[in-house]
This record gives structure tokens, C-alpha cells and sequence, in this order.
């Protein structure tokens, strides 16, 4: 099992085509591998940012026919790279998309998919509301991708907020989680970085959040700051509020070293 994993972390302010949001993958993979990197990481609805439901329903289709998620398989093919495209929303089983993952590995094959779990509904004070459950359908499936540098653990976004998911991929294995995010403002000004901090600290892992950035097509305003936070707690890499890239190595084997010195996933209890 490989420790040194060499990451290209994008920030990027995705549009509502898929052919827009491909040129920015085209563009990011192709220095991703100029800059010797093993993994392109991309934030959450690379594929296509939208809050248009029907706009949705009309443009997607399965995994094995979306654009975005067969150009991630090309260009990681084409570039020997790694790639996790953040999300895209793509149809399933199910009548509504699914908000799924993918993580490709470097000879363009699905190494891992991932549906989003926990949908954003919020019902605020002035009578507004987001409801992302009548956009999309929730996932059921814990998921770990097997991968040369060891287990890691897929999740997104709003996941962040039910620590169970995280624990239990960490009692799994996962020396790394993923969580691709697209934040809100004023949540993310409040709570974005403590919770990346206490998913590393408590499960020993490294956390590797890609996030969008800025005004979108559809009107949505994201936070920003992708971060890496190594599984001690120390914030490694933030990326601030601007569209930018940053390339970075890990070693991690610190996330073996953390459970050895910190080790409450042996010493956790049960309990009623």
C-alpha cells in the first residue's frame, strides 16, 4: 500500500452545461498532470450546478451516457490520473437524479460511486425554504473505494453534519474521507471549518473537501475554502474564496500514526 498521495485540489465556480463544466475539466486535468499529481479532487455538482428541477430532468441521463462523467473517465485515461469529480447529478433507479460521486481511477474505469445520504432540507424563520429532496433522491449505501494509497471513504456536503457516517467509515479502514461541498455563505462562514477539523480529529483521517466557489449561473452564492486537514486537526491547505487550484503531497501514513496514538476507534464502547 502506497503513503504518498500527490492531490491537485480544485476550487472552481461550475456553470449550469455540461459542456462548460467540461472545458474547466479538461483544462484542470490536463495541468493536474503537468504538475506530476497521482489525483485531480473537485468540488460537489461539477457536472452541472442547477436548482431547476425540470431543467434536470431533461438534460440527465445514467452514468454510463453522461457527458461529464465520460469525459472524467477519458481524461483520466488519457493523463494516468486519478480522478474525483466532486459530484454530478445523474438518473438512477429512482424517478428524481441521485447527487453521485465518482472516483475514476487512471485507466478511466468507475473505481467507486457514491449517492449523496443526508439532503439539505431547511425550513427558515422568514418562510423560505430549500428542499433539496424534491430535487434529487437520497442515497442508502455506505461506500469505501479500494485504492493504491489504502481505503477511503466517499461522502458529500451536507453529510458532513452526522458524524456517524464518518465513524463508521473510519472503523472501516478510510485513511482518507472525501467531502466535495458546495456551502452556503453564511453556514460556511459559521461552520465549515470546525466541522472538516472534528471529522479528522475524531476518526484519525485525513479530510480532503473540494468546494465551489462564488455567484453561479442559477444564482446560488458558495463559500469557498477547499481544505485538507490532516488527521491531528491542522488545517493543510485553504484555498480562500477565489477560483484557484493548489497541488499538494500527503503522507498517510499519519492517519495510521494518529489511531496509534489517539486510538478511540479501538476504545470505543457500546452503549444504551
Amino acid at each position: 500500500m502506497k503513503n504518498e498521495l500527490a492531490i491537485m485540489v480544485a476550487q472552481t465556480c461550475s456553470g449550469n452545461t455540461h459542456e462548460g463544466n467540461i472545458n474547466t475539466l479538461e483544462s484542470l486535468a490536463r495541468d493536474a498532470s503537468k504538475a506530476g499529481c497521482d489525483m485531480l479532487c473537485l468540488p460537489e455538482v461539477s457536472g452541472l450546478v442547477s436548482q431547476d428541477s425540470d431543467m434536470l430532468q431533461r438534460v440527465l441521463t445514467t452514468d454510463e451516457n453522461d457527458p461529464y462523467v465520460q469525459a472524467c473517465q477519458r481524461l483520466a485515461e488519457q493523463y494516468g490520473l486519478w480522478i474525483h469529480n466532486g459530484s454530478t447529478p445523474v438518473m438512477s433507479t429512482h424517478p428524481l437524479p441521485v447527487n453521485r460521486t465518482h472516483l475514476v481511477n487512471a485507466n478511466g474505469d468507475i473505481a467507486a460511486t457514491y449517492d449523496k445520504i443526508h439532503l439539505f432540507d431547511v425550513h427558515l424563520a422568514d418562510g423560505r425554504e430549500r428542499l433539496e429532496s424534491k430535487k434529487y433522491a437520497p442515497g442508502n449505501r455506505l461506500v469505501l473505494a479500494d485504492t493504491p494509497w489504502g481505503p477511503m471513504g466517499l461522502t458529500i456536503c451536507y453529510d458532513l453534519r452526522f458524524p456517524q457516517l464518518y465513524r463508521d467509515l473510519a472503523a472501516r479502514g478510510a485513511r482518507l474521507l472525501f467531502v466535495p461541498s458546495a456551502f452556503n455563505r453564511s453556514t460556511g462562514a459559521a461552520h465549515w471549518q470546525p466541522l472538516l477539523q472534528a471529522r479528522a480529529i475524531e476518526n484519525g483521517c485525513f479530510v480532503l473537501a473540494a468546494a465551489q466557489t462564488g455567484e453561479h449561473e442559477d444564482g446560488r452564492k458558495t463559500y469557498g475554502h477547499s481544505m485538507v486537514v490532516h488527521p491531528w486537526g491542522n488545517v493543510l491547505l485553504d484555498l480562500g474564496s477565489e477560483i484557484k487550484t493548489a497541488v499538494l503531497t500527503i503522507d498517510l501514513s499519519a492517519s495510521d500514526a494518529a489511531r496509534q496514538q489517539i486510538p478511540s476507534l479501538k476504545n470505543a464502547r457500546s452503549y444504551h
